[in-house]
């Protein structure tokens, strides 16, 4: 049965986060947008006061909370459910040391760590407000392109079409197969575990991320209070271990690998696994197409960097698209290439540093183990060099 027909200046697949925050960014470049997601698109209900905490947050730059400010986002997301990251202390396998402070560096903070539930919290309403057409739920059953249109026929029979069709569906992008990019991908033997503690000692704000002999990263982000979400990029066999432990033995495994740095842990949420990869594309822009966030790329968590990237990918393709002049037309070719050039040096940067990094440390010879803490342990001398690869990130 044929259902309704929508037409449009710009479509996004994928309600994610950057997806989400994408729409009411290119509604501000006086552009007509339709947002589709095979879930429904709902507020988060607000947790209760002292309540309950997202296993899945995110270290937000500098760089993105600006981006989310400027759209009006950030300014909606709770002060109690945020914490700074104010410094930053990195240790090797054989106890070299790397240190960021935020006031050498003249930032209030080097991250903020946020609940996605709070960031989507504060995203869905201004999609609302912004008059973006949410058409969700609504799974896709088929993407085509003529010569001046993208055209995304729907389960439910609907269709939209629209000069500019975005992929914002993440690693395993439907729209991305559909336009016949194929990406490369490298799997890690890693599993990301996830989970939030309370912890005995205070943070005072400072992220601590150890690298382990066994080529796991094992990092602790300030959360508000005395909590601490944790980021265990352990080898499968670890991390399938780690998920099946009780709360208790969880809690105390994780303070022990951390040394105990913050005393005594108690679970607040259980662990959650998410299988890592390095995924690289040709290209992140096709005919009448833009690939964004996960979709176009995909990096170890070892940063914090994947949704920073992906806000960078939304905030640069709104600023391109934002200042097209007289050109009415946003999937023109020219305007997918000023994207995709404007993208492909701090994706490219990012990719090389944290795939280098996480490979390097998975290396298990003496001689390697040896250079590459002695390379940490001189890096942490050079303080110009610290603050050019602190500013590459921060941005």
């Amino acid at each position: 049965m044929k259902g309704p027909s929508v037409d449009c200046d710009v479509v996004i697949v994928g309600a994610g986060l950057v997806g989400l925050a994408l729409a009411p960014a290119l509604v501000r470049c006086g552009l007509s947008v339709a947002l589709v997601d095979r879930a429904s698109v709902k507020t988060p209900e607000p947790p209760a006061v002292g309540g309950s905490w997202d296993a899945r947050v995110y270290a937000i730059s500098p760089g993105s909370a600006a981006f989310l400010r400027a759209i009006g986002a950030w300014q909606q997301v709770p002060c109690d459910r945020i914490a700074p990251v104010e410094s930053m202390r990195i240790e090797g396998d054989t106890g070299a040391r790397l240190d960021f402070s935020a006031y050498d560096l003249g930032e209030r903070a080097l991250a903020w760590i946020v609940e996605e539930r709070a960031l989507r919290s504060a995203l869905v309403p201004l999609v609302r407000s912004a008059g973006v057409a949410v058409h969700a739920p609504c799974a896709f059953e088929s993407l085509t392109f003529d010569r001046d249109r993208g055209r995304l026929r729907c389960a439910d029979g609907s269709s939209l079409s629209a000069r500019l069709v975005v992929g914002a569906d993440g690693l395993r992008s439907r729209v991305r197969e559909a336009a016949g990019i194929a990406a490369a991908t490298k799997p890690y033997g890693q599993t990301a575990v996830v989970a939030n503690f309370s912890c005995e000692r205070a943070h005072r704000g400072r992220a601590l991320q150890w690298f382990h002999a066994d080529g796991g990263i094992l990092a602790w982000l300030p959360l508000p209070g005395r909590r601490v979400s944790i980021v265990w990029s352990a080898p499968d066999a670890l991390a399938r271990e780690l998920l099946d432990l009780p709360a208790e033995t969880l809690a105390a495994r994780v303070a022990a690998c951390g040394r105990h740095a913050l005393g005594m842990f108690e679970t607040i949420t259980p662990g959650a696994g998410f299988p890592l990869q390095c995924q690289k594309l040709p290209t992140v822009v096709a005919h009448r197409l833009a690939l964004v966030g996960d979709a176009a790329h995909g990096v170890h968590p070892l940063a914090g960097q994947g949704v920073n990237l992906g806000f960078g990918d939304a905030d640069v393709l709104s600023a391109v698209l934002a200042a097209r002049g007289p050109v009415a037309d946003p999937g023109l070719p020219l305007l997918m290439e000023r994207y995709a050039r404007r993208r492909a040096e701090p994706v490219f940067a990012m990719q090389t540093v944290t795939d280098a990094l996480a490979r390097l440390f998975g290396l298990t010879s003496p001689w390697v183990r040896s250079a590459r803490n002695v390379g940490m342990a001189a890096l942490d001398g050079l303080p110009r060099v610290k603050r050019l690869l602190a500013q590459s990130a921060l941005r």
